[in-house]
């Protein structure tokens, strides 16, 4: 039996990021505002007005028609409706909105419109700005991470901690490390996003084979003029079918939100109620479930988490993008019209909550302290090794360790217990030398000054008056 869906419906919310209750995790308002449909037709106006104007200043049509034509280019002047009707009847993006707007251009002005380009010359240029708008908001939410990051590692960084590896009790370390290698690792996606932007954003208007023949002798004039009043870049040559600048973007992003997975699933992890190191923000209000009320879930790492494998799975089709053949492919550009606003929904959604996140982290120092005693002394035994190892050489010595520990393990006794009763062992070292090898503090290694180090690189980074 078919759904009735009520006579008011008019279908208009099937994507989840327009989803009532949805949406609102899986983008955001800027990512919302840069792939609108109306703010999109009203680039494409933008870069038609760009090209009349650059061509009227040039003598390639009359100055009035450029400028009744840049005067004319704006949405609110034209009948959407008709440009969405004419859409569907064309089967064309853009030829519905040309046609619109050159009803409403003055005289016979709208005759010159889109002179000598192709459409995807339009919808290209149109697209770098829509990357150029969405590199700039993740910017900004780049430096809200990492100067949260910066907090946090001036108030914990020296806290003891307890490092793991493989899931499993490793060594001590200072709770600033953690901090300082995602600090680390984002600093270096703000210098990919910055150094990927002249490579990235640059204009197309090339003409239908990428020969600028539409221009006559003018072309490379009209290429850096449109350039120059969009603020893009100028490329060396067509790249209607080289598509490698998209293909950078979308998998650029999926980097940056992998990223954020990562430090938002430790986040998930130690919050679990066996380590409650760290705890998202709550407030009164929060359900955490409709069935349990004492649930409260680390929801916004979990969905940091789900929007980076959304987005991971938009680079194998970016990467496909690039292979098409000819001068010109529509099958690229039938994949990019989805994944390239897309990438940005998800990282931006992605970025957006993890600064909340981390805005808002609580963490518990006495409990990091705790978990380092609970582990107990086999956090030691690479410092213990190390010591015995003066004595015994490191191979011997790591042998015996291990030793001591298997049995520690096995006995359910503490290693400096099993040391002790060892005759050959036990004589070795010193109590006062012993003391310092089981005591958590003494083997930190270089822990505040790594921590340092990275808060100087990203205070450096964020007193930066522009990131590029």
């Amino acid at each position: 039996m078919e759904f009735d869906a009520p006579a008011a419906c008019r279908h208009e919310r099937s994507h989840i990021t327009d989803s009532i209750f949805h949406g609102h995790s899986y983008a955001t308002a800027a990512s919302k505002r840069i792939f609108c449909d109306v703010c999109r037709y009203q680039r494409w106006l933008d870069v038609e007005a760009a090209l009349a104007m650059t061509q009227g200043e040039l003598g390639i049509l009359p100055a009035k028609a450029a400028k009744d034509i840049e005067a004319s280019a704006r949405v609110e002047l034209l009948d959407l409706d008709a440009v969405r009707e004419d859409a569907l009847r064309s089967g064309h993006s853009l030829i519905g909105l040309l046609r619109a707007l050159r009803r409403v251009t003055p005289d016979d002005s709208g005759e010159y419109l889109h002179y000598g380009a192709t459409t995807q010359d339009i919808q290209d240029t149109a697209q770098s700005l829509e990357i150029r708008d969405v590199l700039d908001e993740l910017d900004q939410l780049l430096r809200s991470i990492v100067t949260s990051l910066v907090r946090l590692a001036e108030r914990h960084g020296d806290a003891l901690s307890l490092g793991r590896t493989h899931a499993q009790p490793a060594l001590p370390m200072g709770f600033g490390v953690k901090l300082a290698g995602w600090i680390d690792e984002i600093l270096r996606h703000a210098e990919r996003v910055a150094t990927m932007r002249p490579r990235v954003l640059t204009v197309q208007m090339f003409g239908a084979v990428g020969t600028m023949a539409g221009f006559g002798e003018h072309g490379p004039a009209v290429l850096s003029g449109c350039a120059a009043r969009l603020g893009l870049g100028v490329p060396a040559s067509s790249w209607h079918t080289a598509r490698d600048r998209v293909a950078e973007y979308v998998s650029t992003l999926a980097m940056i939100a992998a990223t954020l997975a990562r430090i938002a699933d430790e986040i998930r992890l130690l919050s679990r109620p066996e380590f409650a190191e760290v705890e998202e923000a709550w407030q009164h209000g929060e359900i955490g479930s409709s069935t349990m009320p004492h649930k409260r879930n680390p929801e916004r790492c979990e969905q940091v988490v789900a929007l980076a494998r959304l987005c991971a799975g938009l680079v194998a089709p970016a990467l496909m993008a690039m292979t098409g053949d000819g001068e010109r492919d529509a099958r690229a550009l039938r994949v990019e019209w989805a994944c390239v606003a897309d990438a940005a929904h998800y990282c931006l959604a992605a970025a957006t909550l993890t600064a909340g996140v981390l805005d808002g982290l609580r963490v518990d120092t006495h409990r990091l302290a705790a978990n380092v005693r609970r582990a107990g002394d086999q956090l030691a035994t690479e410092r213990l090794m190390l010591a015995l190892a003066r004595k015994l050489g490191r191979q011997t010595a790591y042998e015996r360790v291990y030793d001591l520990v298997q049995r520690a393990h096995a006995d359910g006794r503490s290693v400096r217990a099993q040391l002790a009763d060892d005759p050959t062992l036990a004589g070795l070292l010193d109590p006062v030398e012993l003391d310092h090898v089981f005591d958590p503090m003494s083997h930190l290694g270089r822990s505040p000054q790594l921590t340092r180090r990275a808060v100087e690189a990203a205070t450096s980074w964020l007193q930066k008056t522009s990131p590029w």
